[in-house]
């Protein structure tokens, strides 16, 4: 009778939990049993363990085998458990002494012919291995340099079990020749993400040779991109086709603060367990920037999918731009779907496997036409929708939702005179980010001692109680909110809104103008106030 066990780790969303996998051989009929509520991707481990240590030089042992996960009650899904079910299988085989395998954990997939493959999730589960006090892991090679990004971990990169065993039993490793299995594995088809170049239904990262100084006029819509920049705040553009919502959205990632390592840490956490993560680059460390196709599903949006639920746009954004171009396009439902995480910064997904929870801290763009033509701000000549059908169209954004995006903003069509105008170009993205930059360090440094690091985290009765305005600031906002014309959060949102405006002009406390920039965005109304921070070049 041999026993031997090692360690693996089982993700329930971006959190892991380490689990003990257990391996028992005694006398009698061969056979392998699985136990440990494993899904059946794992129960498929069997048959690759097999075949990938007979093709490893190894014997099999001809005993009744029996394969234990412990905890029994934490579901368990996935191929990363191969090579701590198949050490655990050598070393009650004895071809590897049980105790050197006691300590360490073993995360990888392994192929027919004993190779190790990478799997999804190599961040977070490293993360949770190292929390639970192991700091000894075992990963594909390829997946070395994700691994290494948790402090205090030493990571052994493997290219096949062969070479394994080698280490363990402290015998010549082997030569492997590398393969180029390291490629992502997207989730949602023709999603990309920051430094990928694959395409299509949910758009990548913009090219960072974009530069806001490209878009022509709109000096109101950039005012709004950088205020939104500068506080975190949701931004919802309205205009014509052809005036430049897609690219003041596709240029607000670009001006957005670098991330710190420890948002770094959770954007990549989040990528790896999608498997979006661009290959020869472990961590991500700029803003995201997910723009979904007004077709995607609520599913798609919020995260789902059949067992343990995987995560959507709203996650794969976090930290950084959600962009919803022809937002009354997309399904009521997906867009409802969308509060909850506004509010709360993060997802909770209910399934059969389990409740899964996804972070989902993000800066919303909606765009949207005024009409399903597209002309109706132009003349009425050109516009061949009915006003009931203008009605519907508009009323597919519920006031709900709309009330939880803070700067509201027409975009006017450009004239051919702003098109032809020599010299007239707008401040470059370098000029607007230091600006940005600039804000969000006197943000952070107010709001130091807090949990909080930007305006729009701030909740309003804390803005109302200890980051108030200059008296008399917000008296007009304070009106629009007795004739109904804001809610009671919306008045919240507006002070917001105006410490965002105040930190960009270097204001210690928001003062009537910075209101008035602020209600002027949240409303839509003019208020008398000039629309420019940082002018035009």
């Amino acid at each position: 009778m041999g026993f031997a066990r090692t360690c693996s780790v089982a993700l329930v969303g971006v959190e892991g939990v380490v689990v003990e996998v257990q391996a028992d051989l005694e006398p009698g009929v061969a056979a392998f049993t699985l136990v440990g509520l494993p899904d059946k991707s794992l129960s498929e481990s069997r048959d690759r363990v097999r075949a990938a240590v007979a093709n490893s030089g190894t014997a099999w042992p001809s005993k009744k085998l029996t394969v234990g996960l412990s905890p029994a009650s934490v579901p368990k899904a996935g191929s990363g458990f191969d090579l701590a079910v198949a050490c655990a299988i050598l070393g009650a085989a004895e071809r590897i002494d049980p105790r050197v395998m006691v300590d360490l954990v073993m995360i990888g997939e392994l192929g027919l012919d004993g190779r190790v493959r990478p799997v999804r999730g190599i961040l977070p589960a490293v993360i949770a291995a190292a929390d639970a006090g192991y700091d000894q892991v075992v990963v594909p090679e390829c997946a070395a340099a994700e691994a290494s990004l948790v402090p205090g971990v030493s990571v052994l990169g493997v290219r096949s079990l062969r070479q394994l065993i080698a280490v363990l039993a402290d015998e010549p490793v082997p030569e492997e020749e590398p393969d180029d299995l390291g490629r992502p594995d997207p989730l949602m088809a023709g999603l990309r993400v920051p430094g990928t170049g694959a395409a299509t239904g949910m758009h990548a990262a913009p090219d960072q040779g974009h530069d806001l100084a490209d878009v022509v006029g709109q000096l109101s819509a950039r005012t709004a991109v950088e205020v939104a920049a500068a506080g975190g705040h949701h931004l919802f553009l309205e205009g014509p086709p052809g005036a430049g919502k897609t690219m003041l959205a596709e240029r607000l990632p670009a001006i957005l603060p670098a991330l710190g390592r420890q948002e770094s840490l959770e954007v990549t956490a989040v990528h790896s367990v999608a498997g979006l993560l661009p290959p020869g680059k472990p961590m991500i460390d700029a803003a995201p920037y997910c723009a979904p196709h007004h077709s995607a599903t609520m599913q798609a949006l919020v995260g789902g999918g059949h067992g343990i639920a995987r995560p959507g746009a709203v996650s794969l954004s976090h930290r950084g731009v959600l962009f919803l171009d022809e937002t009354p396009e997309f399904s009521g439902q997906a867009l409802d779907a969308l509060r909850q995480p506004l509010e709360a910064g993060h997802v909770v997904i209910a399934r059969s496997a389990g409740v899964v929870r996804f972070p989902a801290k993000f800066l919303m763009v909606l765009a949207a036409n005024p009409c399903p033509c597209g002309r109706f701000t132009l003349a009425d000549d050109f516009c061949e929708c009915p006003p009931s059908a203008i009605r519907r169209y508009q009323a597919r954004l519920s006031g709900p939702l709309l009330d939880r995006v803070d700067l509201r903003v027409q975009v006017d069509r450009v004239t051919r005179a702003q098109l032809t105008e020599r010299g007239a170009r707008g401040e470059s993205t370098a000029a607007v980010a230091d600006r940005v930059r600039a804000a969000r360090e006197r943000a952070a440094a107010r709001l130091v001692g807090t949990p909080w690091r930007s305006n729009s985290e701030v909740p309003g009765r804390e803005l109302r109680s200890r980051w108030h305005a200059e008296r008399g600031a917000m008296d007009e906002a304070e009106r629009g909110l007795e004739r109904g014309v804001l809610t009671a959060r919306g008045l919240d949102r507006v002070l917001r809104v105006a410490w965002s405006v105040a930190d960009l002009v270097g204001h210690a406390r928001p003062d009537a103008t910075d209101v008035a920039l602020a209600l002027q965005l949240r409303t839509g109304v003019p208020r008398g106030v000039p629309m420019a921070i940082g002018g035009l070049r």
